[in-house]
């Protein structure tokens, strides 16, 4: 059998919004991409309670709130020109660089790869 790579439209440090659930409106950056899963980790969002045991002498156990991966599907990416929720296209620049770009206003997000010659 083959497998089939899986591609994510976020990444590590893209400012994002939530499209739906129970935190939907809020805005936060990616910490953590899981392509295998199809998940991402947002700061501050879907934070759970975790109920810590201290391990060893000196730490100190308790209640923990972090955050839980959500689907990649659930979040858009906010263009850092125009400042909407956007989908994000692909372009090849004028040296041949690939880069992410914003649909709505064609504003450049990231370079993807840099052409060596």
């Amino acid at each position: 059998m083959t497998s089939k790579i899986k591609k994510i439209h976020v990444k590590k440090g893209d400012n994002v919004i939530i499209i739906n659930g129970k935190d939907k409106g809020k805005k936060g950056k990616i910490l953590k991409v899981y392509p295998d899963d199809m998940k991402v980790l947002v700061e501050g969002i879907n934070m759970c309670t975790k109920h810590k045991k201290p391990r060893g002498q000196y730490q100190q156990g308790g209640i923990i709130r972090q955050e839980s991966p959500i689907s990649s599907s659930k979040v858009k990416v906010i263009c850092s020109s125009c400042g909407k929720p956007t989908r994000v296209k692909k372009d090849t620049l004028a040296n041949g660089d690939k880069a992410r770009a914003c649909v709505k206003c064609d504003a450049q997000i990231s370079v993807i790869e840099k052409n060596e010659k």
